[in-house]
């Protein structure tokens, strides 16, 4: 959890294509935010893909201040800080995991599937799922003490040089939102066009179940890490 010796601050232009590299890079690495965003995409609607989507960002936008900050040392310097933090992100993301697969166990929820809903109600659920999306994207990034470890490790390479360090964590973090959205709209599109055409009650079942499966396995592996 060491960050990356510290180099001393670079040019502007070169610390933002620089992280830029990095940040695609680490954006293009299928995760929990991927994962995240094709399952709302498909199984519910484009708003509530965006919507998550942005809630991801949003969680990033925090890390860079943090980082930038130095707050995020925290992290690197308190083994108690990481391992209550890291216990935080395992049990969400179980409990996530877990109340996915048994939704899938629900009438309710393979009716909406098969989109028997009134319109009223379908409005209803459109603007709760954008909703949920969001808050879900947020706290899933905030409660992923990893993506803090990495901003800590990768933020000091690229301080620029006559720039505070709140502004430019915030300035790299937007560099990252910047990919991320790319990223994000091509899953979101990508997702809801799949799932009109897949968006039976036994996809969407199925679906879940895989995602909910998948949430639950990350998070037994972040509770294993700091056993």
């Amino acid at each position: 959890m060491r960050a990356l010796e510290y180099i001393g601050p670079v040019p502007l232009t070169s610390a933002l294509l620089g992280f830029a590299a990095v940040a695609a890079l680490m954006t293009l690495i299928p995760g929990i935010d991927t994962a995240l965003v094709l399952r709302t995409s498909i199984t519910k609607s484009r708003q509530a893909g965006f919507a998550t989507a942005l809630g991801i960002q949003t969680g990033v936008l925090f890390w860079g201040a943090a980082a930038g900050l130095g707050a995020t040392a925290v992290l690197a310097a308190s083994e108690t800080a990481y391992r209550i933090m890291t216990l935080a992100g395992a049990a969400y993301l179980a409990w996530m995991g877990i109340a996915m697969v048994v939704k899938t166990f629900s009438r309710h929820n393979q009716t909406y599937a098969e989109g028997n809903a009134t319109e009223q109600q379908a409005n209803r659920l459109v603007r709760g799922g954008a909703w949920r999306g969001w808050t879900t994207g947020l706290i899933t990034n905030l409660l992923n003490p990893k993506v803090g470890v990495f901003y800590l490790a990768t933020i000091p390479q690229f301080m620029a040089a006559d720039v505070a360090p709140l502004a430019m964590g915030l300035l790299l973090a937007a560099v990252h939102v910047a990919c991320g959205v790319i990223w994000c709209s091509i899953l979101v599109l990508g997702g809801s066009a799949l799932g009109s055409r897949l968006k039976s009650a036994a996809f969407v079942t199925w679906l879940d179940r895989i995602t909910g499966g998948i949430l639950i396995a990350f998070g037994a592996k972040l509770a294993w890490d700091v056993r």
